[in-house]
């Protein structure tokens, strides 16, 4: 198991210098964050394939952002995030499919992005038509031999299932985020395995604390001083066969956020030795 690094793609000057230091941090892979479609050109992704070689980093999931607003709290998420609201979902429909054939230019398989607030209600006139925008999706990926992942958070996982099940496509699959489900109030990563553990294909790894307001998400903080009990997560995921990546997220700036990658790579790297043998 191959514990890697999020990396964001928000313009070419600075990515050489973000693979020089991920290598100095001894990670071999990393998610390549991408939030600015004006990036996503045929050039761009001929210079980011050589420097991937050149510096031996393995990208294990392209995560495609798309255009318009996105407020991350409980009152405006639902009407901001991901393909749920009806006014951006098009135009987003549109942001991940060309993701998706940028990511493949880059040898990319799997494509992550967050899909929005899931109506929990199955007769939610929402539910329906998303599910539609998905499986437009999931469909151009297929035809490029790719794979469409949820990153957990905003859903529970049980609506999130059912939106599989409605999709019906073979290839759609799960970013298990540790930490979301637990900001956002929705669930304990652990025992969502129960019920979406075998379409789990990366993981980010994060820590939180649950909300304690109805407004805010929960505190984003240190591996190991949140809620997710991580010896638990990594011993159903043996017990699922998981054996892919595990990708650190830290979403601080500045020396703190090295600092605590740093002993992130470490506990992880001591908690899956321990469960799944050096």
């Amino acid at each position: 198991m191959k514990v890697g690094l999020c990396v964001n793609f928000n313009g070419m000057e600075a990515m050489e210098e973000k693979l020089q230091s991920l290598r100095a941090e001894n990670f071999s892979s990393c998610q390549l964050l991408a939030w600015r479609p004006d990036l996503w050109t045929d050039e761009n992704a001929v210079i980011l394939r050589e420097l991937f070689a050149k510096y031996e980093v393995e990208i294990s999931a392209f995560w495609c952002g798309w255009e318009g607003p996105a407020v991350w709290n409980f009152y405006e998420g639902p009407t901001t995030l991901g393909l749920v609201p009806a006014e951006y979902r098009q135009m987003r429909v549109k942001n991940l499919i060309d993701g998706a054939d940028f990511a493949k230019k880059l040898g990319v398989t799997d494509v992550v992005t967050h899909m929005g607030f899931i109506p929990e209600n199955p007769n939610d006139p929402v539910f329906v038509p998303f599910c539609d925008a998905i499986r437009q999706v999931a469909k151009h990926l297929e035809a490029n031999g790719q794979y469409l992942l949820f990153e957990t958070g905003q859903e529970t996982p049980v609506a999130m299932l059912r939106c599989f099940e409605t999709v019906g496509t073979q290839n759609l699959g799960v970013n298990l985020d540790t930490a979301n489900l637990i900001l956002y109030g929705k669930a304990n990563p652990v025992d969502a395995l129960d019920v979406f553990g075998k379409y789990v294909r990366n993981l980010h790894a994060k820590d939180g604390k649950y909300p304690t307001n109805g407004h805010d998400l929960g505190c984003e903080v240190r591996l190991g001083d949140g809620k997710v009990d991580f010896y638990a997560l990594f011993k159903k995921l043996h017990e699922l066969g998981y054996d892919s990546h595990v990708t650190i997220e830290r979403e601080i700036d500045g020396e703190q956020q090295i600092l605590d990658i740093r002993y992130a790579k470490k506990y992880l790297e001591d908690t899956i030795g321990e469960i799944y043998g050096a």
